[in-house]
């Protein structure tokens, strides 16, 4: 394993996808970069490049350039980037659709992003970078919730009733108090669901691999989506759930594991960090209510669906694991044989490279 210390100035690294505009490549001489999401902050703040100095080894010459944003009138308004994936010619960012440790849900967590990357034509300091932003508004959560509810091959885990007080009841408290429309898509027994990985598939529905909820034998969950596109053209068309899957390989009833990061390898076939349903040192109630899903530590699966469309089991290959790392967040291919892997510990934001036979 070599890794980086990217020396950002901030942590709570979210994703990595890799940057396909040659014309930012040609623009700072680098042969190589990712985006990469910073999940502390608003979207608006949220978006960098690192980029790799062309000719440079893989483990040396790597800087970090901030992007600015232009997301109109939803700036200040989107928090917690957790997933990116990629689409005919843009980049697709996801939130949460979580809240805070203790609850509750938190509308600001609840949007699907997008920009062109052919808006990105040179030098990235020398731009502003337009993003098309979709509040939710509860909607994907009552769609995923009425999926997950329907699913014959989705035995859940039991619905902690101290997690459905704090995230579910507490969000519909405050909605109604406020008049919010949203408050009537929360309904009794509704999981907190919490987002972490994305990517499309050939067909353009987009999978969303979820940290909770896991299903009753600890295997983490995937949703697929269809429409996400159409959406941000259309303000009638709204997403929609088309199946559901169990990943199996992955967890037991004592040792639950959720999604941490997804990437598309292409052929229907996907990378992806599998690991804790939390952070163990953030006073989780998530990990109070379900503290088999504390320990388990990150590590890179591998799966393939099948062509055709609807639900079912899905089986996975453990390809590393990471025995000393809880907090890998994002994972991509690299050159040579080799996959990146971004880290946040220790205050600090790390690149690892791997090669992978």
């Amino acid at each position: 394993m070599r890794w980086i210390d990217l020396h950002l100035d901030r942590n709570e690294a979210s994703d990595l996808l890799p940057v396909a505009s040659q014309a930012v490549l040609d623009a700072h001489d680098w042969d190589l970069a990712y985006y990469i999401f910073l999940d502390e902050d608003h979207l608006d703040d949220a978006v960098g490049v690192l980029g790799h100095q062309a000719g440079a080894p893989l483990d040396e010459a790597w800087e970090h350039v901030a992007i600015v944003t232009d997301c109109g009138k939803e700036a200040g308004r989107t928090d917690d980037s957790e997933a990116a994936a990629r689409h005919d010619g843009c980049v697709y960012i996801v939130g949460s659709h979580y809240g805070k440790k203790a609850g509750p849900l938190q509308p600001a967590r609840h949007w699907i992003a997008r920009f062109r990357e052919d808006a990105l034509t040179g030098h990235l300091d020398t731009l502003e970078l337009p993003i098309h932003v979709l509040r939710t508004k509860m909607r994907l959560h009552r769609a995923v919730n009425d999926a997950l509810a329907a699913a014959p091959h989705l035995d859940l885990i039991p619905n902690d009733d101290r997690m459905f007080d704090a995230f579910i009841q507490a969000a519909r408290a405050r909605g109604d108090r406020a008049g919010k429309t949203w408050a009537r898509r929360l309904l009794d027994g509704d999981y907190a669901m919490n987002i972490e990985g994305a990517a499309f598939r050939p067909n353009g529905n987009l999978l969303l691999g979820l940290r909770f909820p896991v299903s009753a034998t600890g295997a983490p969950i995937i949703v697929e989506v269809a429409d996400v596109p159409a959406s941000f053209d259309d303000p009638d068309v709204e997403p929609r759930v088309v199946a559901t899957y169990r990943l199996d390989g992955a967890g037991a009833p004592d040792h639950l594991v959720g999604f941490r990061a997804m990437s598309a390898r292409g052929d229907d076939s996907y990378d992806c960090i599998l690991g804790s349903l939390d952070a163990s040192d953030k006073g989780s109630l998530l990990l109070t209510c379900y503290p088999a899903g504390t320990d388990p530590v990150s590590a890179h699966w591998r799966f393939t669906l099948a062509d055709t469309d609807g639900p079912g089991v899905v089986a996975a290959e453990e390809i590393r694991h990471f025995p000393d790392q809880q907090r890998i967040e994002g994972i991509s291919p690299a050159p040579g044989g080799h996959y990146a892997y971004v880290v946040d510990e220790d205050h600090r934001v790390h690149l690892r490279f791997l090669a992978i036979d």
